[in-house]
């Protein structure tokens, strides 16, 4: 048995009214021109139309009846007092489509988008896609070259939901290049680092909150600032500068003209106005680098910024405007400075609204590897000069840098610093095993009273009782004193994990680092905390 073509359609209050007399015939008109295709026939044609407009609902279905009798038309009320009231008219049809008889075994159903606000056309898309009816969309279209222009075309609208998969993957892979251009382009292998980059590039394109990067220094802090400021800019969501100041380098009266500007004449010396930092981020981005470091009047007329987007320079009684996007970067714990009183809590309140935190270099050892050849490849852009490791010495360097006892205390910065000295140093474009040794014995040297600083003795009396440290064999007291070393160098569990398992860890399918250190300490009662704090 063939199936009827079941069509619903909006009358067009003006398309489907132009022409007067026979006139009409040769305009075209789109609910007349649905029926008059040759290679589609419509058996049914639900009509939907304002009462308002009842007179010319009945001459269109005339029209329609007059050039293809065998088309069954039903006019249907739709009395929407808004037809640009999303809400009205979608409720409208939900409560349309619940009740429409639906009969797929003997009829398919057509959308026709062709008239009615874009509304109408919104929700007609929004029914066919939630297959509130099981209908197809289609479209007709004036034909200005055809000798009847009455006709038209008529064009079935594709909704294959593999073509949406399609799509839906193409819109994955743009997300995907946003996050890897968060990362200078780093196929990072840290699974909670990419996590961490994902939130952030989503919400770097959402929204212009403020947002707070935690972390330790040469963490990457400044870096990733700009380069949401660059992705943001690409997009158009910024159209002003990216400006970045390092709280910590301003100091005394200087530091409130240097952020919010000054008058001629608003002090000593002030012989030409400034507009500061914060008017030169006007729609772009201002990062504050160690926001941590600023003053508590810095601190109240930053608030005060932020929320209105209104201040005084220093000595004008007129407030400028600038509107722009706060990011924030910290190593310190702001919440302790809160309790402290060193930093205002309405302040940490409105600028930790999106808050992340950046791992240091040695929670991320598996990026060492990646992040090395980003270095590299960084020298040669800049120089134009290709430099590599012989296998070797690479080899070596890696087995340095992520073994426990390497503490690249300044992070990236470290190993910026130590890659352009290795380059610097190499001969013929390869990076030897002489420059290899040399470099660690540099670190190594550079580090030494850094963990010097940490290294205090480790007493177990501190931690066990007297009968406890009586029941454990020596053997046993010496690892846990090596293991209680290598926590309280750590900022983590997870990165004492890391460190103290370094060799097994490679060997499992899933490590939990964390899990294996917290069962070693219950065996002597002690948890990381215990031995952190």
């Amino acid at each position: 048995m063939t199936k009827k073509n079941v069509v619903i359609s909006i009358l067009g209050v003006i398309k489907d009214n132009k022409g007067r007399g026979s006139k009409r015939w040769q305009t075209w008109r789109p609910n007349v021109s649905l029926v008059m295709q040759d290679d589609f026939k419509v058996d049914r044609l639900e009509l939907l139309y304002d009462p308002e407009y009842f007179r010319m609902a009945g001459k269109v279905v005339a029209d329609i009846q007059s050039v293809s009798p065998h088309t069954e038309v039903v006019l249907v009320e739709a009395p929407w007092a808004d037809p640009w009231d999303f809400a009205e008219i979608y409720g409208w049809f939900d409560q349309y489509t619940r009740h429409y008889p639906v009969k797929t075994e003997s009829e398919n159903y057509f959308l026709n988008i062709t008239t009615g606000t874009h509304v109408n056309q919104i929700c007609m898309f929004l029914i066919s896609e939630a297959r509130l009816i099981p209908a197809s969309l289609l479209q007709v279209s004036p034909d200005l070259d055809a000798e009847n222009r009455a006709v038209g075309t008529l064009r079935i609208i594709d909704l294959d939901q593999a073509k949406y998969d399609a799509l839906a993957s193409r819109y994955q892979e743009q997300a995907q290049t946003g996050q890897d251009f968060l990362k200078s382009g780093i196929k990072t292998r840290n699974a909670a680092f990419n996590t961490l980059i994902a939130e952030i590039e989503q919400v770097a394109i959402a929204s212009s909150d403020p947002i707070l990067l935690e972390g330790p220094t040469g963490a990457g802090k400044t870096q990733l600032a700009r380069r949401i400021y660059e992705l943001k800019a690409s997009r158009n969501d910024v159209m002003g500068k990216f400006v970045s100041v390092n709280c910590a380098t301003l100091r005394g009266d200087g530091s409130m003209s240097a952020l919010f500007g000054h008058s001629k004449g608003a002090y000593t010396g002030a012989q030409q106005s400034r507009e500061g930092y914060l008017k030169n981020a006007h729609q772009g981005i201002l990062f504050l680098d160690e926001i941590g470091e600023l003053g508590l009047d810095e601190q109240a007329m930053l608030l005060h910024a932020i929320e209105e987007k209104r201040f005084y320079p220093v000595g004008s009684d007129k407030t400028v405007f600038s509107d722009f996007q706060l990011l924030a970067g910290t190593h310190q714990d702001l919440q302790q400075a809160v309790i402290k009183g060193t930093f205002r809590e309405d302040l940490m309140a409105r600028i930790n609204i999106w808050s992340w935190k950046l791992p240091g270099l040695t929670e991320r050892l598996e990026d060492f590897e990646p992040n090395l050849d980003f270095e590299l490849q960084q020298h040669a852009r800049q120089k134009n000069k290709q430099v590599r490791f012989n296998k070797t010495a690479r080899a070596a360097y890696m087995r340095f840098a992520t073994q426990p006892d390497s503490s690249w205390s300044s992070n990236f910065r470290d190993l910026t610093a130590s890659v352009n000295r290795m380059v610097t140093l190499s001969e013929g474009g390869r990076i030897n095993e002489e420059n290899v040794n040399r470099e660690i014995s540099r670190l190594q040297q550079r580090w030494q009273p850094a963990k010097n600083q940490h290294d205090s003795s480790v007493e177990l009396s501190d931690y066990l009782s007297e009968e406890q440290l009586t029941s454990i064999d020596q053997f046993d007291q010496l690892q846990l004193v090596n293991v209680i070393h290598i926590c309280r160098q750590c900022r983590s569990m997870a990165e004492a994990g890391r460190r103290l398992f370094n060799v097994s860890r490679s060997e499992k399918v899933s490590s939990n680092d964390s899990h294996r250190l917290r069962n070693y300490l219950s065996r002597f009662g002690l948890t990381f905390k215990n031995i952190t704090e």
